[in-house]
């Protein structure tokens, strides 16, 4: 079958939508869907089997993600369900490609309707072609979510020696504690603040910048919850920490390598990265949030928020530790985003023809 004789279709042909729902309020083990993701857990379903969900409203309007088990689609998403004799995974590499984020309506608050999604159009080869399209992506899907599976273990790892030194003192149950203002801690160790440890300054806004990598702009722009762009030049080129300072709160990022934290964040230095990691990964910014209608937490917060201050030989024993499980974290996450870019260089090629799977090999 040539590429000639793909059928081009609307989607309203090859997928039933459907609106999400208000989620639930009680808690179970069942995800729900809202724009971006899984947004917590319930004890009931309003879908099971092969679906995609997408973004409808908001700053995560055209995102696409596939389930294939029950979960409850939010009332920001909408479900999409696969007709006969169509692959739904084909489908989401379709709409991933797609860039349903330029097709809202509204500026304010953007919107994704089912009318504008029933009416695009995309090319469709047969049913068999379709499953091995999916499956040749699916594997390098698969490698990165392994990677992210490893990475998520050896932050387990990395926390609960974190927990079992530094909060539970496990280690010094037999030696001496004294009270301090945080409770009993061991002797030696003090109270002091996360300034004593690290340096924390605010990120800059970039001259200029683009929402996809190209050769020119390469280095990541890091906004207060992911990497949101990409500059031309490197703010920073050594560890550090990036959290918000501006909107989003919470949400600890790692980088190693060249990239411009932008003006809604933090930065945070240390000789002891990975103790200053854990700490800021355990604090409660909402108790430190000072904005109002638009969150806001400052460098003097940061650097006046109180923490046990361990000696320095077990802040070294730390390091050493933690930093061995990072350094295998760092070489997955270098290998995911070779496999990203991978898949997002075959991605298009497979799906308009430009290169043919062998059905007979994948199937």
């Amino acid at each position: 079958m040539s590429v000639s004789e793909w059928r081009e279709t609307n989607l309203d042909e090859v997928l039933s939508f459907y609106n999400g729902k208000k989620r639930p309020t009680e808690s179970g083990n069942i995800p729900v869907y809202g724009g971006n993701g899984i947004l917590s857990y319930c004890n009931s379903y309003n879908t099971e089997g092969e679906s995609l969900i997408i973004g409808r409203v908001g700053a995560y309007c055209g995102n696409v993600f596939y389930e294939n088990k029950k979960c409850w689609i939010s009332d920001n998403a909408i479900l999409a369900k696969a007709k006969t004799n169509v692959s739904c995974k084909f489908m989401y590499y379709i709409l991933k490609h797609t860039n349903l984020n330029d097709m809202h309506i509204g500026s304010s608050q953007p919107l994704l309707t089912q009318g504008i999604l029933k009416g695009l159009t995309t090319t469709m080869p047969r049913f068999a072609e379709q499953k091995a399209i999916a499956a040749t992506l699916s594997v390098l899907d698969d490698m990165i979510e392994l990677n992210n599976q490893i990475n998520k273990t050896l932050e387990e790892m990395a926390q609960a020696i974190f927990k079992s030194w530094f909060v539970d003192f496990e280690p010094f149950r037999d030696g001496n504690f004294e009270e301090s203002e945080l409770g009993l801690i061991p002797k030696g160790w003090k109270v002091g603040t996360f300034g004593e440890v690290a340096e924390i300054t605010s990120g800059k806004r970039p001259v200029s910048k683009q929402d996809k990598e190209t050769p020119d702009f390469y280095v990541p722009l890091v906004g207060a919850s992911c990497i949101m762009g990409y500059v031309n030049e490197a703010l920073y080129n050594e560890p550090i920490i990036v959290i918000g300072r501006v909107g989003t709160h919470g949400i600890v990022q790692r980088f190693n390598t060249q990239c411009w934290p932008s003006d809604n964040t933090l930065v945070i230095k240390s000789n002891h990265y990975e103790f200053a990691y854990q700490i800021l990964k355990g604090i409660d910014y909402r108790a430190l949030n000072r904005g109002s209608t638009q969150p806001l937490i400052t460098q003097t917060d940061i650097k006046n928020y109180k923490i046990v201050i361990p000696d320095s030989y077990y802040l070294s024993r730390f390091e050493d530790t933690v930093k061995t499980l990072y350094k295998q974290y760092t070489v997955n996450n270098s290998e995911s985003r070779l496999l990203e870019r991978s898949r997002d260089m075959i991605l298009p090629k497979l799906i308009n023809g430009e290169i043919r799977v062998p059905v007979d090999e994948v199937m």
